[in-house]
């Protein structure tokens, strides 16, 4: 695994840290690249530790919706305007025009109980939405993708 600087390694490492600490055996480390995936309910967590600069990190938690949804302008109206009503996170799509859900937070500060409310709001919310969105636009969930 390739890390920037130590501060991103050691971001990495103390991000491992609290998830075990919070969520036990679920928490499994991906070895390719500096993430970790968390499941829960009909999706997962995946909990990536991304470089910021020259000595910080950030820890973005994000969890796949629906992949495969029909992207009608309803369903971007849609996703818009749930986002106005989130303190934690945003609707988004991949290169795939797959919708996930996320949520970053900075590295440097990162707390347990912190990120113990992201990665609960990110799933959460993910799990809340994944069943209506497949049911108007059509899609897989997370949990569906073989």
């Amino acid at each position: 695994m390739n890390f920037q600087h130590a501060n991103h390694e050691e971001i990495y490492k103390k991000t491992g840290t609290y998830l075990r600490e919070v969520f036990g055996e679920m928490v499994h480390a991906r070895a390719e690249f500096p993430s970790y995936v968390v499941p829960m309910g009909s999706t997962f967590a995946n909990v990536n530790v991304y470089p910021w600069g020259d000595n910080d990190a950030t820890v973005n938690v994000r969890a796949w919706v629906v992949m495969g949804a029909d992207m009608t302008p309803e369903l971007m109206h849609y996703l818009l305007r749930q986002n106005d009503d989130f303190r934690f996170g945003a609707f988004g799509l991949d290169k795939e025009n797959d919708i996930f859900f996320e949520h970053t937070i900075v590295g440097s500060t990162l707390d347990k109980e912190e990120l113990k409310a992201s990665v609960l709001a990110v799933v959460g919310t993910a799990d809340r939405y994944d069943d209506e969105i497949q049911r108007k636009w059509g899609g897989r969930r997370a949990m569906d993708k073989s």
